[in-house]
């Protein structure tokens, strides 16, 4: 993927809303989401289940009334509120619980989902390498971190373009899903892996995105 901003930023000097509580009778009442969340074993790296008590209820993937105005078919990043939304017709919109950077908090404006990509592989640009000399075996000239559940990628990334330019920032996908609705240490706009890949088959190429 090159180097991307989204693997360079340090810790966002940000805070969130505290978690809510969320225990095992909660999710008895709604088991759909231990569904939603459950584990993905015919992935082409099978993906373990959500432990929902790490993750705030808040962040769980729903359908709501759209708060955006945007068309349908618009992909909206809240980075106020942690949330993206995918607006759909009739005045709804699927909102996704996203976690965030420093990088994520950086660029903003309208664009597109110029690429998207299964399991991509990380290529961590040369100033993290200089901090992190131990990143070096996954540079560019080595051909990048593989996919996998440990890459920081996850499994799936959708690329950000404006103009016709990238703008090394990423949708991407994560393993530590206990992130969501934070700020982390790097990372653009993280959802957990479950999520991405419902977003993915959702978004064809070309559809435009805001990230407010």
């Amino acid at each position: 993927m090159g180097a991307s901003a989204c693997a360079t930023a340090a810790l966002a000097g940000c805070t969130t809303a505290p978690l809510e509580i969320t225990t095992p009778a909660a999710l008895a009442v709604d088991p759909s989401f231990v569904t939603m969340y459950g584990a993905m074993p015919d992935e082409q790296f099978p993906i373990p289940a959500v432990d929902l008590s790490k993750v705030d209820s808040r962040y769980y993937r729903r359908l709501v009334d759209d708060p955006t105005g945007e068309m349908p078919g618009t992909l909206v990043v809240d980075t106020r509120s942690f949330y993206l939304y995918l607006v759909r017709p009739g005045g709804q919109a699927l909102r996704y619980g996203v976690g965030l950077g420093r990088a994520g908090f950086e660029w903003s404006g309208r664009a597109l989902i110029q690429w998207k990509q299964v399991w991509p592989k990380w290529t961590p640009p040369d100033e993290m390498i200089a901090r992190q000399p131990e990143l070096a075996k996954w540079s560019a000239a080595k051909g990048g971190q593989p996919p996998g559940l440990d890459n920081p990628l996850g499994a799936r990334a959708l690329y950000i373009f404006q103009d016709g330019v990238d703008t090394l920032y990423r949708l991407h996908g994560t393993p530590e899903y206990w992130t969501i609705g934070k700020a982390v240490s790097s990372g653009c706009v993280r959802l957990m892996n479950q999520d991405i890949i419902d977003l993915y088959d959702r978004v064809p190429d070309r559809t435009p995105i805001v990230v407010r």
